[in-house]
């Protein structure tokens, strides 16, 4: 089966997942599933291709084993904070700007299904590579184990932070969040890398770079970074504003100080 036919049924499976996504939406008022069933599709979709593959075993081994863990880690710490709590502020930024029109949300949710797809490019890299080299097989091991875990931890600071009522209206500076205002981001873009150096010797080792790279555009320019930080500074405002002026936004750095 060539990759296209691959990519097709990702497309048809994620398509039709975030359709029972956008109707458990509709009930619950709550568009934040739509960030779980990403990082569920993203993740099944490394174990789909891994076993259409016909790259060396190891290879796709390890491409099923880590894109699944990640994304099962992911989607559960996501739907932790879906159920337990209201919908995210980016949500409900959107639901009024949108004056709650249904229509636009099934788009949002179904773009969400191109973009499983579009995630899914660096697996088809990694699932035809005809070599299992075992030094970049242990490469890739060894990043992804930082990206997981760091954002593991950084995750897990901040829901400690959030969880104590006396943190309402503050911003968080703990741990990994004193040197980056966006540390769970940086680690889940550093994990991309990991499948980089598994794609090393496919004859199409080049479109695993698409995995870092669209993810840092996403980050920095489109969903991540933007959305995050203006609902940020709408629910925490001048604390936010002071913490924008000395922690850097995305790659861990010691803090700057502010002189204001």
């Amino acid at each position: 089966m060539n990759a296209c036919w691959q990519l097709l049924i990702v497309w048809v499976l994620a398509a039709a997942m975030m359709s029972l996504g956008w109707r458990w939406q509709r009930a619950h008022a709550n568009a934040g599933i739509v960030d779980v069933l990403w990082a569920a599709g993203v993740g099944g979709s490394a174990v789909l291709l891994a076993v259409l593959g016909s790259g060396a075993p190891w290879t796709r081994l390890l491409l099923a084993v880590l894109g699944g863990l990640w994304g099962s880690r992911l989607a559960v710490h996501l739907w932790r904070r879906v159920r337990g709590e209201p919908e995210d502020g980016r949500y409900r930024s959107l639901r009024a700007h949108w004056h709650g029109s249904q229509w636009r949300f099934f788009a949002f949710f179904q773009f969400q299904a191109v973009l499983v797809v579009l995630f899914a490019l660096p697996f088809v890299a990694v699932s035809r590579n005809p070599q299992a080299s075992g030094p970049w097989l242990l490469v890739a091991a060894e990043i992804w184990l930082l990206g997981v875990v760091g954002e593991s931890i950084a995750d897990a600071q901040l829901a400690r932070f959030r969880s104590d009522p006396a943190n309402q209206g503050h911003t968080c500076r703990q741990g990994f969040w004193r040197y980056s205002r966006h540390p769970n981001y940086f680690f889940e873009w550093l994990h991309w890398f990991a499948h980089v150096c598994l794609a090393i010797g496919s004859p199409i080792a080049w479109l695993a770079w698409s995995g870092p790279l669209v993810m840092y555009v996403f980050l920095r320019w489109i969903s991540g970074v933007p959305y995050t930080e203006a609902q940020a500074l709408r629910s925490r405002g001048e604390d936010y504003r002071e913490y924008q002026r000395t922690t850097p936004m995305l790659i861990p750095w010691f803090p700057r100080r502010n002189d204001r």
